[in-house]
């Protein structure tokens, strides 16, 4: 459909060209005559656009609704439906690099307790420096809060130097419920099994050729990979070590999560910590392919199903209200 700034510029047209009548040039292009004398009254929020840019040169693969929790914070006062026009005044729109793997079918999730520390993810992400010299990330989250536990940049991580990693976490936070990881060999050596024992943990592997059913990290995977591996060039480790460590600590305490209702992961932690399981109230999402059973616990000992089969993009999400 056409709006009413193209049929502006098409009557603007056909009376410099054409030498029409306004009168005859509206008829040709249906367009009321008031509508093309209109002129719009709106200021011109030159200081809002220009932070709106600033903002989103900074965090450049930030959508307006991000944005718009920003400029919250700092106190503007705008609604939403005004940022997002702004946004796309301003030709701001986030372009998707790629399609989204979508998962089909019903399946049976595995229930974990809506608490801190109930599971965690653990996965590799890979990147390489200026240099051509590849590394790879370690990456822990906590699948209910969305926490990155630890992000471990090396050239080469063996799995005793990934056992190590959770210990260090155990004595800060204290032990998981659960560990979920994929079949990768550092996951499956002989120091894993060994620690896994020792520690009483339950090590849960993926089914092969399935990385949905680790979700919850593989969609921080993406999310570094998207704000910080394709934006930043690496000059060493060091270099790589330090702007992850940095970016890590800006996405658990400074940029808002769609999934936790725009909270912070560190401040929804929290919230839940404070709470407790029986006295708050907090909206969380499920993902659209999870059996219709396990939508249905709404009690007050409810558990979140496995983010694990979720399908990596937001609108395949159902919001559930879940007592905890």
């Amino acid at each position: 459909m056409v709006g009413p700034v193209a049929k502006r510029e098409a009557v603007a047209h056909l009376r410099s060209v054409l030498e029409m009548s306004e009168r005859r040039a509206c008829t040709l292009v249906a367009a009321d005559r008031t509508m093309i004398r209109y002129r719009s009254r709106r200021p011109p929020d030159t200081a809002l656009r220009a932070r709106l840019r600033e903002l989103a040169n900074e965090r450049r693969r930030f959508g307006y609704r991000r944005l718009f929790i920003l400029l919250r914070r700092e106190g503007e006062a705008s609604g939403i439906n005004r940022i997002y026009r702004l946004y796309r005044d301003e030709g701001l729109t986030v372009r998707k690099r790629r399609a989204r793997r979508r998962a089909i079918g019903i399946r049976a999730p595995i229930l974990v307790e809506a608490r801190v520390n109930a599971r965690w993810s653990l996965d590799f992400v890979h990147d390489q420096m200026a240099n051509g010299r590849r590394f790879r990330v370690l990456n822990i989250v906590d699948d209910v809060t969305r926490e990155c536990l630890a992000a471990i940049p090396d050239t080469s991580i063996s799995g005793m130097r990934v056992a190590r990693e959770p210990t260090d976490l155990i004595a800060r936070r204290g032990k998981p419920g659960m560990i979920v990881s994929d079949n990768g060999t550092e996951f499956t050596s002989h120091a894993i099994f060994a620690w896994a024992k020792d520690h009483a943990i339950d090590w849960h592997y993926i089914a092969p050729g399935k990385p949905m059913q680790t979700g919850f990290v593989e969609s921080f995977n993406g999310r570094m990979r998207d704000e910080l591996l394709n934006e930043a060039l690496f000059f060493g480790l060091e270099h790589a070590r330090h702007a992850i460590a940095e970016w890590t600590e800006d996405y658990n305490t400074g940029r808002p999560h769609s999934a936790l209702d725009y909270q912070t992961p560190a401040a929804f932690a929290a919230k839940l910590t404070a709470t407790g399981h029986h006295a708050a109230l907090c909206e969380l999402r499920v993902p659209a392919c999870c059996s219709p059973r396990a939508r249905e616990h709404t009690h007050a000992e409810t558990l979140i199903p496995n983010g694990g089969y979720f399908s990596g993009r937001s609108d395949r999400f159902l919001g559930v209200r879940v007592y905890l």
